[in-house]
C-alpha cells in the first residue's frame, strides 16, 4: 500500500515540474516561386488520378467477397 502511495506521489511531483514546450520562432517567409506550386499541384493531381482505379478495384473485390460463391458444387458418386 505504501508503495502505491509512493508511486502516486512521485508521478504527481514529476508531472507538476514539467515545463511547457515552446515552438521555435523563425522569421523565414515561404518564398518559393509559382513553378514549385504548379509542380506540387501536378503531383497531387497524379496521386488522385491513380487512386480512382485503385478504389474501383477495391470496391469490386469487396463486392466479390460479400456476394460469395453462388455456384453449387457437383457431387459425384463413385461406382462400385
Amino acid at each position: 500500500m505504501k508503495g502505491r502511495y509512493l508511486l502516486i506521489n512521485i508521478l504527481t511531483v514529476w508531472l507538476a515540474t514539467i515545463n511547457c514546450a515552446y515552438a521555435a520562432t523563425t522569421t523565414t517567409v515561404y518564398n518559393s516561386g509559382i513553378l514549385v506550386l504548379v509542380f506540387i499541384g501536378f503531383v497531387a493531381l497524379v496521386v488522385v488520378v491513380q487512386m480512382i482505379p485503385a478504389i474501383i478495384t477495391l470496391m469490386g473485390m469487396i463486392k466479390g467477397l460479400v456476394k460469395g460463391s453462388t455456384e453449387k458444387t457437383a457431387e459425384v458418386e463413385a461406382s462400385k
